[in-house]
């Protein structure tokens, strides 16, 4: 089904003729976006209320219009299209031509933290409502390690690793500014752990490993935590590096526009001081690219260049090449060791089946590196995206957003399952997370 296209203006301004990229396919479990969960993730026999904004803005509603209106404007634009196919005019903006966009802070989200709300993931998981692996990625056997200076300080940028019986890492990761890290047994394996503060190291073992062992099929969802001291004094992290992810497949072009006016918005708020910023794109095989990757920069005008020559286009089935741009962004050797790292992901579609293994490797390197995935979940995601996007999100100690239909852009977005949340603007929801990270 067409979807509902954004101002005359702004459609003449990029040329986007504006469709689904595919048939949704079917939810991977019978729970609905009805669907209510009490504080520990059991489903409620009645109903509840989730906290959401009322309705839609009147600022957003005036971006919107009938399907009549919108289909006359695109005659001989950009054509008919078959129905599930993303389409597009892509090239150049005329940079003679000042841009029209959309007033930045009109699309909602909400934001969810699993590893935050621990026994309600774990209710949800161990009861089957969910289940993992996920695209190869189970974030249900989790080791919590916590670091601690001399004067009982939180050690952030501390080096934390899971190792098997013979030594082996299993997994990695780094302490955020409250000094915790979270570290992910993929196969039942784990046997200890070490960590790295401030030129000293440590090792303890886990307690009772040997009978934690989980391999194949469905996990059940457990958690260890271990605690370490350190006599160092505390250090902080000097700068922050932010990296956008856009899928510019058609079926983002309901989001695209608001989109590129966000980011202005955001780095005004952010600032540039210590702090560089990464916009990158991706779509998929047989499209005019599959990644579009850039190096971290101050230069926010030319970044901003970058991101209004974009438009969406292609796609043609569900499934995108999530896992390339994950493997060319996270391996990128631009990040900076001493940085706060977040890493925004923002698309409406998982990845294609077959790349499990490059979807973990990629994990495992962004939770090694310390960054961030943060994902952020657009219109027509179903609920295998939304679960692939709260795996990364847990397993690398991020934060998962997802699009509400309360801004009353683009198509409908599925409710994910979760306990009560609050909708803000995308906007102020970023700024928020980025101030969480930083110290």
């Amino acid at each position: 089904m067409k979807k509902k296209m954004i101002c005359a203006a702004l459609i003449l301004a990029f040329s986007l003729s504006a469709y689904g990229c595919g048939q949704v396919s079917e939810s991977i479990d019978s729970i609905t976006g009805d669907a209510f969960y009490d504080a520990d993730g059991a489903r409620k026999s009645e109903p509840g209320i989730t906290n959401k904004a009322a309705s839609p803005t009147e600022e957003a509603a005036a971006y919107s219009m009938d399907d009549g209106l919108a289909d006359s404007i695109a005659m001989g634009v950009a054509g008919e299209a078959d129905e599930g196919i993303g389409v597009a005019v892509s090239g150049t903006i005329d940079e003679s031509t000042p841009k029209d966009l959309p007033e930045a802070g009109q699309l909602t989200a909400g934001r969810w933290s699993d590893n935050d709300n621990w026994g309600f993931f774990a209710n949800l998981v161990n009861s089957d409502t969910i289940t993992f692996p996920s695209f190869g990625i189970s974030p249900t056997d989790r080791t919590v390690v916590t670091v601690k200076n001399k004067d009982g300080s939180p050690a952030a940028n501390a080096k934390a690793e899971l190792l098997d019986k013979d030594g082996n890492v299993i997994w990695s990761g780094v302490t955020n500014k409250d000094g915790v890290a979270y570290l992910f047994d993929q196969n039942g394996s784990k046997a200890s752990v070490t960590v790295e503060n401030g030129g000293q190291k440590q090792t303890s073992e886990i307690k009772g490993s040997d009978n934690n062992g989980q391999s194949g099929g469905s996990q059940k969802a457990s958690s260890t935590e271990i605690e370490f001291v350190f006599d160092n004094d505390a250090e902080l992290y000097k700068a922050t590096d932010i990296m956008f992810i856009v899928d510019t497949t058609g079926s983002m072009s309901d989001e695209m526009l608001f989109l590129q006016s966000e980011f202005t918005a955001i780095t005004e708020e952010l600032g540039t001081n210590n702090t560089r910023y990464s916009v990158n794109f991706y779509r998929d095989e047989g499209d005019d690219y599959v990644t579009k990757c850039s190096d971290f920069s101050t230069d926010v005008k030319k970044i901003q260049k970058d991101l209004n020559n974009e438009t969406a286009a292609g796609g043609g089935d569900y499934p995108e090449a999530v896992a390339e741009a994950l493997n060319e962004t996270m391996f990128s050797k631009d990040w900076k060791d001493d940085s706060v790292k977040l890493a925004f992901l923002i698309f409406d579609a998982p990845p294609h089946s077959e790349k499990t293994s490059e979807l973990l490797e990629a994990t495992k390197e962004a939770s090694g590196r310390g960054i961030r995935l943060v994902p952020v979940v657009a219109s027509d995601a179903d609920r295998e995206t939304e679960l692939f996007g709260r795996a990364v999100a847990i397993t690398t100690g991020g934060t998962y957003v997802f699009l509400t239909d309360d801004s009353g852009i683009g198509n409908s977005h599925e409710e994910p399952i979760i306990g009560n949340y609050e909708v803000k603007p995308l906007y102020d929801t970023i700024i928020e997370i980025v101030n969480d990270y930083r110290q």
